[in-house]
């Protein structure tokens, strides 16, 4: 359904095609998504995409899909050239499809007073046909330079650059500390939201493709910083998981968590895996979750399946509106208030919410409540808080589980600072134009040059490092020039 609003914009409030409905997921570890796809709805959603002379769909993609090409051949049932198509442009388009939150729709010209196109379902559909119909094979390269390139961390960017790397002969060596390949992908994102067997046959063509893998190969521990060096190029795709600080009495209490370590152990053992240290685990308990982000819904939803007694979601900022504001027109992204998969399957939320401290009634050493206080901001003209106004200073949320999920500052640098790297005034790595850091040779990609963003803004990074590294490699890069660069997106990634 659509709803007229001043301003003549529409918000759209549609379900998802092909996710599972709220009620029959939540006590169970599927997949939000229902296995199943209805083709009619997938060719008639193609169909209504109507080939814009100029597409602001790709404009809202941050690594610039052709989005109405692959539309088109969904519409005509061209299932494996629609693939082909859109593998041009991102090596793995089921990473987005399952994850991406879309800014192409938002940006689709029918999003200005109608429902998008439903990119997203149709990129997630295209990618599983493409699977079951055994249309995507390893592609190794034919012949093979003799150069080394070493890469550090298996996330999507780092995947990305490896077989850009790989499938223009490039020697290429994926270093990951953890046991298995795929960064966040695999230990990140719950198992019932992304299957971990979507990584897993990536990583299998991968590997058939001539790119070697190593795990459990943490640089500065397991390998010596000095190593990569050894190496003709190599590239720091390790993330920005320093976790921000909240900056809040009691953070230091037991059954305070930042958010991955929670995430992590929850993946590992709805995988069947050990898990080092405490156990965390939110069954019966009160759970309170600060931060609404994506990494904050994940772990909504993650309580709810570990059977928590109540879950809350506190966010710091107001609660966005229904509809568009007037001063954030198509096709910009809309700041507009949009229910979580985690939220539409129950819990409480509450904005405007500012935490105080973690407080421990009974002297154990562990967090019994939070204090807080809800509050009206003021902000300056780039929207930044500036300013509080407490409306009500004495609020108590009980919680024998706390988890913090209000961000990350950049990357963990040790010990690549013993190579004489350089950070940002933001906190990821210092680069040049060629996404070179202070250290010939050595490049940086993904989080850990951009700061914390999207699944599809990482892959765009691991496919542009990949053409800097075998143009600073060979001279002349034989990889495509990236689109997202010539045509930057019209949303802040």
């Amino acid at each position: 359904m659509t709803e007229r609003h001043p301003g003549g914009y529409r918000r759209h409030d549609r379900d998802d095609i092909g996710k599972r409905d709220p009620d029959e997921r939540r006590d169970d570890d599927d997949e939000i998504w229902s296995p199943e796809w209805d083709p009619e709805t997938l060719t008639a959603q193609g169909e209504r995409c109507m080939d814009c002379g100029v597409a602001t769909c790709m404009g809202g993609c941050p690594i610039g899909n052709v989005v109405p090409d692959w539309n088109d051949l969904v519409h005509r049932e061209e299932w494996e050239r629609a693939l082909e198509r859109l593998h041009a442009t991102n090596n793995f388009p089921e990473f987005t499809g399952y994850t991406c939150p879309a800014p192409c729709e938002d940006a689709c010209v029918l999003a200005y007073n109608d429902d998008p196109v439903a990119i997203k379902s149709i990129e997630r559909a295209i990618a599983d046909v493409g699977w079951e119909e055994g249309f995507i094979e390893p592609d190794p390269p034919e012949t093979r330079t003799g150069f080394e390139v070493a890469i550090v961390g298996s996330g999507p960017a780092g995947l990305a650059a490896a077989q850009q790397l790989n499938r223009v002969g490039h020697h290429v060596t994926v270093f990951e500390r953890d046991d298995e390949i795929g960064g966040l992908m695999t230990y990140g994102i719950p198992e019932f939201k992304f299957a971990k067997a979507r990584v897993d046959r990536r990583v299998e063509q991968l590997d058939a493709e001539g790119i070697a893998f190593e795990t459990n190969a943490e640089v500065g521990e397991d390998v010596p910083a000095e190593r990569l060096l050894e190496f003709d190029a190599a590239c720091l795709a390790v993330g920005a998981q320093r976790h921000r600080d909240p900056g809040v009495e009691g953070r230091n209490l037991g059954g305070v968590h930042d958010a991955m370590p929670y995430l992590k152990q929850a993946n590992r053992r709805a995988t069947g895996k050990s898990v080092a240290g405490e156990t965390i685990d939110a069954a019966g308990k009160n759970v309170v979750v600060l931060g609404g982000g994506d990494t904050g819904a994940d772990c909504v939803a993650t309580a709810h399946r570990q059977g928590a007694e109540q879950v809350v979601q506190i966010g710091i900022n107001a609660k966005p509106p229904a509809d568009r504001p007037l001063d954030n027109p198509w096709p910009e992204q809309p700041k507009t208030y949009e229910k979580t998969y985690a939220q539409e399957e129950g819990a409480t939320e509450e904005f405007g919410v500012d935490t105080t401290a973690f407080v421990d009634d009974d002297g154990d050493g562990r967090v019994d409540r939070l204090d807080a206080e809800r509050v009206v901001w003021e902000h300056d003209e780039a929207g930044n808080r500036i300013d509080k106004h407490v409306v009500d200073p004495a609020l108590e949320i009980p919680a024998d589980l706390a988890l913090v999920a209000v961000g990350f500052e950049g990357p963990e640098v040790t010990p690549f600072g013993d190579l004489g790297l350089e950070l940002a005034d933001d906190g990821t790595l210092r680069t040049d134009d060629r996404m070179m850091t202070a250290v010939d040779g050595v490049f940086a990609a993904g989080d850990a040059n951009v700061g914390a963003s999207l699944v599809v803004w990482a892959i765009g990074e691991g496919r542009d490092v990949a053409r800097s590294i075998d143009t600073y490699l060979t001279g002349d890069s034989r990889l495509p020039p990236s689109i997202r660069t010539d045509n930057p997106p019209l949303v802040d990634p």
